[in-house]
């Protein structure tokens, strides 16, 4: 009996850490080390046109070290008058919620521009990122160390409906091979997250089959968490599809159930 608690403990840590956002969302990419240089921050600037609010709701399945997780997830997406707020939470039917993300901010020249970024997984202590834009610097929750603000830094929730917002207004630029970059912070660090178009597939959801573009975030230097992201144009670029796979072969996946727009 405790050697099935102890698993059932390592499948919940697993899901805890893996679950996004952000959102997509979110909310599971991974960031370490140090903040990244200046000089390695992308400097585009692109035109965006932001999805409508939405709540979006999502079946889960996991594997950790070989135990099969279920559960559900839902981002709450809401934009207009110049903010935006997204909520994104995930629930197992074993341990009840066991993640929720925050991103609450602004609408710029960049697009979406973030002024907290709010964090809490279980067992895990609760922490806030904050974007002083007085002081154009950026508090990390678990860092004594600030980055600079200079435009366009993303957190890990708002990143991908950054991308999603950028797609929307120039579709045909999304073609297999380009790359798109952006500058990402988290609760510890922040570091430049690639995100390569792979093509376009067909996705079985709860709201039919649908065509996506295959977006694919490889880990740096090729080592840690593989992240691919699938955006529906027919369903206002909204995230239908997000897999993440881990290094240990431990795997994590979110499908679109249903969406309702707000």
């Amino acid at each position: 009996m405790k050697h099935m608690l102890h698993r059932a403990a390592q499948a919940t840590s697993f899901i805890t850490a893996s679950v996004i956002t952000a959102s997509f969302i979110a909310a599971s990419f991974t960031l370490a080390g140090p903040a990244a240089a200046q000089d390695d921050r992308p400097a585009a600037k692109y035109k965006f046109d932001l999805p409508p609010s939405a709540e979006l709701t999502y079946t889960v399945k996991a594997s950790s070290h070989g135990i099969p997780l279920s559960g559900s997830g839902t981002i709450a997406w809401q934009q207009g008058g110049g903010k935006y707020s997204l909520v994104t939470e995930a629930r197992s039917g074993m341990f009840g919620k066991v993640l929720e993300y925050r991103s609450e901010g602004t609408i710029d020249a960049w697009g979406l521009a973030p002024d907290t970024y709010y964090e809490k997984r279980l067992r895990k202590g609760a922490g806030t990122t904050t974007f002083d834009r007085g002081a154009q610097a950026i508090d990390l929750a678990d860092s004594d160390n600030t980055v600079p603000i200079h435009g366009g830094e993303q957190d890990r929730s708002s990143a991908p409906w950054q991308l999603a917002a950028i797609a929307r207004a120039a579709p045909k630029k999304f073609v297999p091979g380009s790359e798109w970059k952006f500058y990402v912070v988290g609760r510890r660090s922040a570091e430049t997250w690639t995100f390569k178009v792979v093509g376009t597939d067909t996705i079985r959801t709860g709201a039919g089959e649908l065509k996506a573009v295959h977006f694919s975030k490889a880990p740096p230097k090729g080592k840690g968490q593989q992240v691919d992201l699938w955006l529906a144009p027919s369903l206002e670029w909204y995230p239908v599809r997000l897999v993440f796979m881990e290094e240990d072969g431990d795997s994590f996946e979110q499908l679109l159930d249903k969406v309702t727009k707000k």
